[in-house]
């Protein structure tokens, strides 16, 4: 269950990732919190895990737009 703490923490965390490099460290660590997690999921089915899977895909998903900038 350490990998639920890390996540929990995870989010918690103040989201302002003022470099590029920042925010590639915290997508990529975002990405393998959730396929931690969806591994804990497919065991357990527990709704709970869901639920914050997909909140951290919605940081994730943020994260990614600022990357990408505006067309």
């Amino acid at each position: 269950m350490d990998i639920i703490n890390n996540a929990l923490e995870f989010e918690q965390r103040k989201q302002s990732f003022k470099t590029t490099s920042e925010r590639i460290e915290a997508s990529r660590e975002v990405k393998n919190l959730i396929l931690s997690l969806n591994k804990i999921y497919k065991e357990e089915k527990d709704p709970e895990i869901m639920d914050l899977m997909k909140r951290l895909t919605v940081i994730k998903q943020k994260i990614e737009k600022r990357l990408k900038g505006r067309p």
